[in-house]
């Protein structure tokens, strides 16, 4: 199962972590990486240097940087090859006691959220009442991991 993991924080604190931090997370990812768990990571730029593509109205428009304040913000990202939910659970508990450890007084969350593949989307799940998610996303689409769930989309 493959799960990414959001890292969030409030706004108060901008700024690189301390080196300290950087380097037990270099650490613990790179034992991840061994082990093949980890199969991607990385810190994103501040909100004042992105970009944001949005559809309202009918109408695509593009907002540079920066925003009005946010409760959180994303400050970096890591995707898992993992067993099971509680695995990733695990794994972000420990992500977590680095910041506790080496960051005092940081304030923020780790996310958890499965990553589908196609093969997620064979059967179809109920949702809303009697509609099945096959008549919400269309046909089904053949196995394999090199298949998005987007190449189909609107066949």
């Amino acid at each position: 199962m493959r799960f990414m993991m959001l890292v969030k924080t409030t706004g108060e604190f901008s700024g690189p972590p301390p080196q300290a931090l950087i380097d037990a997370i270099n650490k613990q990812g790179e034992a991840a990486v061994k082990s093949g768990a980890m199969v991607a990571n990385g810190g994103l730029a501040p909100v004042t240097a992105s970009t944001t593509v949005r559809i309202a109205r009918n109408k695509v428009t593009t907002t540079d940087g920066p925003f009005t304040e946010a409760k959180e913000v994303v400050g970096g990202f890591a995707i898992f090859d993992l067993k099971s939910k509680q695995e990733a659970i695990e794994s972000a508990q420990k992500f977590m006691e680095l910041h506790l450890q080496h960051w005092p007084g940081w304030e923020g969350a780790t996310e958890i959220r499965q990553i589908f593949s196609a093969e997620d989307f064979q059967q179809p799940h109920r949702c809303d009442g009697d509609q099945a998610a096959g008549e919400i996303l269309g046909p089904r689409l053949p196995p394999g991991p090199s298949v998005s769930i987007w190449d189909k989309a609107g066949q």
